[in-house]
């Protein structure tokens, strides 16, 4: 059964994470981490360009051997996008994923970005209360 919640409430509350070209990998790097984000989306004023994965990352960078404080995102980026509207449900998301066999798809309201849905999104709501579940064990258990 496909998934039929609407993106915009899947990504109801979501912070959006960007950064302009110029920014370099190691920037974008620590900004991601900060945010706890596999992608960023790179914007040109308020037009989605680019978008830069933890792949992107792996494979253009560091397997690549470039120096992350000296590439900038707009070396590294993927360009050839695949979108989705706002209104289209959670498993046309999954669809357009599976497809291109990648994990990201930046998530439009008239052409411009307000969200991000991952393939983690589709695990649902149960995956992301196991997932706190665990991080509540794992901090009890540095405690001890």
């Amino acid at each position: 059964m496909m998934p039929t919640r609407k993106l915009e409430d899947v990504i109801q509350g979501q912070t959006i994470v960007t950064a302009p070209s110029t920014l370099s990998v190691l920037e974008a790097s620590k900004k991601m981490a900060a945010a706890r984000v596999g992608a960023i989306m790179i914007l040109e004023g308020e037009r989605l360009i680019g978008l830069f994965t933890e792949r992107d990352a792996l494979n253009r960078v560091l397997a690549a051997g470039r120096d992350p404080a000296h590439t900038t995102l707009k070396d590294v980026m993927t360009t050839n996008l695949q979108t989705i509207d706002a209104g289209k449900p959670l498993g046309h998301a999954m669809h357009i994923m599976y497809e291109g066999g990648f994990r990201h798809v930046p998530v439009l309201d008239n052409g411009r970005p307000v969200g991000m849905v991952s393939a983690r999104d589709a695990l649902g709501l149960e995956m992301v209360a196991f997932e706190h579940e665990l991080e509540q064990r794992n901090s009890i258990t540095e405690l001890l």
